[in-house]
């Protein structure tokens, strides 16, 4: 079973993924990088290659969001494509999942191998 998408993640992402951003690298930084992530194509990797570059762990089935988007994906309800940073391997930054971690733990938990719509950006920290 794939997962539905819509085409462009929602404005209100954008803005999860500023508050995110500002947290790790300062407000300028964040607003470079969503402006980056405004601009920046929606592609497809699969949810395990994402968890491990994140360097992350998986939100479980219990987590009230993770089950949500868990039950969109059951659905055929289409989730808001996650935004991502590319991390630095030079740096020791590992990939940063701005917005959409729980849909990101959620596709993994329900598919590990499932393709999970996105944006990237490289951002020169």
């Amino acid at each position: 079973m794939k997962a539905k998408w819509l085409e462009l993640p929602e404005d209100h992402d954008y803005a999860s993924a500023y508050d995110y951003l500002s947290l790790k690298a300062g407000d300028k930084s964040a607003n470079e990088m969503v402006d980056l992530l405004r601009s920046a194509p929606v592609i497809q990797r699969k949810a395990k290659d994402i968890l491990r570059a994140s360097e992350l762990t998986a939100l479980t089935k219990k987590n009230r969001h993770v089950k949500k988007d868990i039950h969109k994906i059951e659905d055929k309800t289409p989730l808001s494509p996650i935004l991502l940073v590319a991390g630095s391997p030079k740096l020791h930054i590992p990939l940063l999942i701005a917005d959409g971690f729980h849909r990101m733990c959620a596709a993994y938990l329900f598919d590990e191998d499932l393709e999970v719509h996105c944006k990237i950006i490289e951002y020169h920290w």
